[in-house]
């Protein structure tokens, strides 16, 4: 039984959920353990926090499939607590993990926020400035450390499909905030539009970036992508400054 929550604890795992909760469009599932103890509580010390979620989705679309974050050592005033709030009285970092499925990303890629932004771009397609339209965009991760895209973009001015097909090896920016594409590699129809590719490569780092994945009062900071075949794993470092509660 030592290890069963108190009540001040569950109060406390509770409202978190629901706050975060409330910042994400869809949520499966959703856990934030507090590890304390009475006293401590009442001191404003928390042991450990952890957070879990599955099917978390958040702005634009972007669906992750794992995240979890841990927190150690977290300050927090503890007459906030008689309101069933997590009110921390000092920033603290943590440990976390986003996964993300190929089928996640490809939900992204097709959705009408990623639509909306390849539209309301003027591309150069043989010499034209044109304004595209995607029909439908094929995002694969087939290992090798390498994402894949296969897409089929219409020219709006013409009506005409254009079949853009190429691989790229993400990495990670200095700064540790977004994912460039590098190595890029053309399918067999070779290039047909260098803008065109250069359109599908920015939108990819744009969906990977990590401000998409920060929640209110925590930003993430990558320090590790893990490429394997059918999914992406990002290791972060978080910077949190508050955990939302109800």
């Amino acid at each position: 039984m030592a290890d069963s929550p108190g009540l001040g604890e569950q109060a406390l795992n509770k409202a978190a959920e629901i706050g975060l909760s409330s910042q994400l469009d869809e949520v499966e599932n959703l856990d934030v353990n507090i590890k304390t103890d009475p006293l401590k509580l009442v001191q404003g010390e928390v042991d450990a926090v952890t957070i879990e979620g599955e099917g978390l989705v958040m702005q634009k679309d972007l669906r992750m499939e794992e995240f979890e974050m841990q927190m150690t050592n977290v300050a927090i005033n503890p007459l906030s607590v008689a309101f069933g709030k997590i009110e921390l009285t000092k920033p603290t970092e943590a440990n976390a993990q986003v996964v993300l499925t190929e089928t996640d990303i490809n939900r992204a890629f097709n959705s009408e926020y990623v639509r909306s932004q390849l539209q309301s771009q003027k591309i150069n397609v043989n010499g034209q400035l044109t304004t595209i339209e995607p029909q439908h965009v094929e995002f694969r991760l087939p290992g090798d450390g390498k994402v894949a895209i296969n897409a089929t973009m219409k020219i709006v001015e013409t009506g005409e499909n254009q079949q853009v097909a190429f691989s790229a090896v993400p990495r990670i920016s200095a700064n540790g905030k977004t994912v460039t594409l590098e190595n890029v590699e053309y399918g067999e129809s070779g290039e047909i539009s260098p803008d065109l590719t250069k359109a599908l490569v920015d939108q990819t780092s744009e969906l990977l970036n990590l401000s998409n994945f920060d929640l209110e009062g925590m930003s993430l900071q990558v320090n590790q992508l893990k490429v394997q075949v059918g999914k992406l794993t990002l290791q972060a470092e978080a910077h949190v400054e508050k955990i939302p509660s109800a």
